[in-house]
């Protein structure tokens, strides 16, 4: 399984070469740039900012130059914000999207998958029906709309929750409750049809049958063996879903106003910090790749019949 991680993590170098080239020629194609402000700077301190951040090279050069930065664990300096490092500023945005990306997938995987379980055990009956069609509200409504509508109800209305920011001076966690929420109820909706399927599959299966046969409780059957087989489809999902929910944190970020990383992107892009957001997709892109591998090994773990693939 070792060597397996790192014929992984190799594999993998190719993939990040490809996505910084594709990002870095991408930013600089846009229009503008960071130092195009409504307020027009000189010619000549222009000029002296674009020479001190290497902007007058080409792009190519440019290219070579920041790869040659990463190389020895150089995110270089924001454009955009004076006197800042693009690690510093990753660093500062990093605790609030870590914690909202997992709690928002670690939410869904038990809360849909214990509705998909109950809808497989409860098959065309009244629960099932119910799962599926809160499946199919999920699927159907983004978190660009569930987010607005949760601020007006659960803020606005009830009074109940906080609808923006982040105060770590106070009870910090309940200012991330809605937007875990927001984030969770599309992978709950998917994890839940996924469970569903694999384990009324599982139930069915040859082994459930033999276990069955010995006498084995029924607890037992469900949870020794038709569990594992059933949670196979799950683990494939999990490592792709992380880069949905990062994906899902821009938007829920910059809704409810969380000092996180992907508001830092998306703020990035506008102002044309280049460095900034090489650096968050740097980060995004390390994270994907790890998630997949884990991913991929999890799933070794539970079947032992992709051990010697």
């Amino acid at each position: 399984m070792l060597s397996l991680a790192v014929r992984r993590l190799l594999v993998s170098i190719p993939t990040l070469l490809t996505i910084i080239a594709a990002s870095f020629f991408l930013m600089h194609a846009a229009p503008g740039g960071p130092f195009a402000r409504e307020r027009q700077v000189p010619p000549a301190i222009e000029q002296r900012l674009e020479a001190h951040y290497g902007l007058n090279k080409p792009v190519v050069e440019q290219l070579l130059d920041y790869v040659g930065g990463l190389v020895r664990g150089d995110l270089g300096p924001s454009m955009v914000y004076q006197d800042k490092n693009v690690l510093d500023i990753i660093a500062e945005g990093a605790p609030t999207s870590a914690v909202l990306g997992l709690s928002s997938l670690i939410l869904a995987l038990f809360v849909g998958g214990g509705l998909g379980a109950m809808a497989a055990l409860r098959q065309n009956k009244s629960q099932d029906h119910l799962v599926m069609a809160i499946a199919v509200v999920g699927v159907c409504l983004p978190p660009l709309v569930v987010g607005p509508l949760a601020q007006m109800l659960f803020g606005v209305n009830l009074h109940i929750l906080p609808t923006t920011g982040l105060y770590r001076d106070e009870f910090g966690l309940i200012y991330l409750i809605l937007p875990v929420l927001t984030l969770s109820l599309p992978m709950i909706a998917v994890i839940s049809r996924l469970m569903r399927a694999s384990m009324i599959e599982a139930l069915r299966s040859n082994a459930i049958r033999t276990a069955r046969a010995k006498g084995l409780p029924e607890r037992t059957v469900l949870l020794r063996h038709a569990l594992p087989i059933a949670l196979l489809p799950i683990v494939s999902y999990a490592g792709p879903a992380l880069a949905g929910v990062m994906a899902g944190s821009f938007v829920i970020e910059t809704v409810y106003q969380l000092p996180g990383i992907g508001k830092q992107l998306v703020r990035a892009a506008g102002q044309r910090d280049y460095t900034l957001v090489m650096g968050v997709v740097l980060v995004y892109s390390v994270l994907i790749i790890l998630a997949n591998l884990g991913a991929d090994l999890l799933y070794r773990v539970l079947d032992p019949r992709t051990r010697s693939a």
